[in-house]
């Protein structure tokens, strides 16, 4: 059974914290497997590669085949069945508008002293993007990648892909068509990360990393990060609803299930000011476990990491949702109540407002990004979105009247740090 807390309960504070503090991360294992895949792919590239694909996906890799050709990629592209193809072109579409509005303009302004100040923002070359292939595939995260990355203006973009037994998924590569990968890769693990970051001799390196993958994924990401950017290291699916008595408690239950059965490390939490109807949903999650395909994964999820937390009323939500800061929250209730409860949230990694906003939304059609922060990352992070495929170049141009009116404080702070040549490259302009 899921854990059952209560907010006016003595002790309440002592046992949230213990469940804050639960570890759902992989063991430290992973990291040291992970760093001699990382080192011989650095080592002997394609060669490593081919080793560790072989290994865990196809025995048929070599360095010819690594890559996926065009033809090869339409061509398992062509069997998705048409009400498929036409909701990946929808959802395309729907990321891409949002994430247009994202793009930040350009700064440049001449300030009181005439000092000319700017900021320009620029992509980088080239981005890598990860898409798991293992248990489950997902061609919307090639969208949530891939879209955000052409918006930013990415003059190159390689996606990496495992695929097991040697086979293309046709959904993932006829998203990877429409989004507009310029390189396709079939190889996955912690060996693609370190492709990606070091480049072998057919891999040439990117710029930044994104896209979710399991532990041995992430542990890559975090290794090489400083060769490269990464977007975030992403752990377990989370997602916490906050829900009055007047939803019902089967729609409840699904949302609830929705990220219980990505993983059973993943966390489902509710929060409910109703006893009655909070045992109501219990009661309905059993019942959804029932129709489920994943339902063996969504049970131990729920019972392993699974909380039911009451409140006395939901004023005293807002610092729960913040120190769980999950990477999904709801609000389900009336859309008035919602919105005023949002505005008392501050760690989040997306928020859905209302009944009739279910967190799968967000996952496909939305057109938000599905890539967000877990593990309380909500808390000095957010989601993916074009700025992580951007830097920004910022601009100073001085007049000599204009030096004349910031030089001496520049020389006094240069004086103060001991650091003569930064306050004599100012002073000998300034004729001292």
């Amino acid at each position: 059974m899921p854990l059952r807390l209560d907010a006016s309960a003595p002790g309440f504070e002592k046992e949230f914290s213990a469940f804050l503090g639960r570890n759902r991360d992989t063991d430290e294992n992973v990291d040291r497997v992970v760093a001699g895949i990382v080192a011989d792919v650095r080592a002997r590239g394609d060669a490593a590669v081919v080793d560790y694909t072989a290994k865990f996906d196809w025995a048929g890799i070599t360095a010819a085949n690594m890559r996926i050709s065009e033809a090869e990629r339409d061509a398992a592209a062509a069997q998705v069945p048409a009400v498929q193809r036409e909701a990946l072109a929808f959802a395309a579409r729907r990321i891409e508008v949002f994430h247009r509005e994202l793009m930040p303009k350009d700064v440049d302004f001449t300030d009181a002293t005439g000092t000319r100040l700017g900021a320009r923002y620029r992509p980088v070359d080239a981005a890598g993007v990860y898409v798991p292939g293992g248990t489950a595939a997902y061609p919307s995260s090639v969208l949530m990648n891939i879209v955000p990355a052409k918006v930013a203006g990415v003059g190159r973009i390689v996606m990496v892909v495992p695929t097991p037994g040697g086979t293309l998924n046709p959904l993932v590569m006829l998203a990877a068509e429409i989004a507009g990968a310029d390189e396709i890769w079939r190889i996955g693990g912690a060996q693609a990360v370190a492709a990606l970051a070091y480049g072998t001799e057919s891999i040439r390196p990117v710029d930044k990393i994104t896209g979710p993958g399991n532990a041995y994924v992430a542990a890559a990401k975090r290794r090489v990060f400083g060769q490269v950017g990464i977007d975030l290291i992403a752990g377990p699916s989370e997602i916490l609803v906050v829900a009055d008595r007047h939803n019902d408690p089967r729609w409840i239950a699904a949302d609830l299930l929705s990220q219980a059965e990505h993983d059973p490390s993943s966390q489902s939490v509710l929060i409910a000011d109703d006893a009655a109807f909070a045992d109501a949903v219990m009661r309905a999650v059993e019942a959804e476990l029932k129709t489920l395909a994943r339902a063996d994964i969504a049970a131990a999820s729920w019972r392993d990491n699974g909380a039911v937390i009451l409140v006395p009323d939901f004023s005293a939500a807002p610092p729960i949702v913040d120190a769980i800061a999950a990477e999904h929250v709801e609000l389900a209730m009336e859309m008035a109540e919602a919105e005023a409860l949002s505005q008392k949230i501050r760690h989040a990694g997306a928020i859905f407002l209302g009944r009739h906003t279910p967190e799968a939304i967000g996952d496909y059609v939305a057109g938000t990004n599905h890539v967000l922060p877990t593990s309380r990352a909500a808390r000095f992070s957010g989601g993916l979105g074009v700025s992580d495929f951007l830097k920004r170049t910022s601009l100073v141009a001085c007049t000599p009247q204009s030096l004349a009116a910031l030089g001496p404080s520049a020389v006094a702070l240069a004086d103060a740090e001991g650091l003569g040549a930064h306050g004599r490259s100012v002073s000998l302009r300034l004729g001292r």
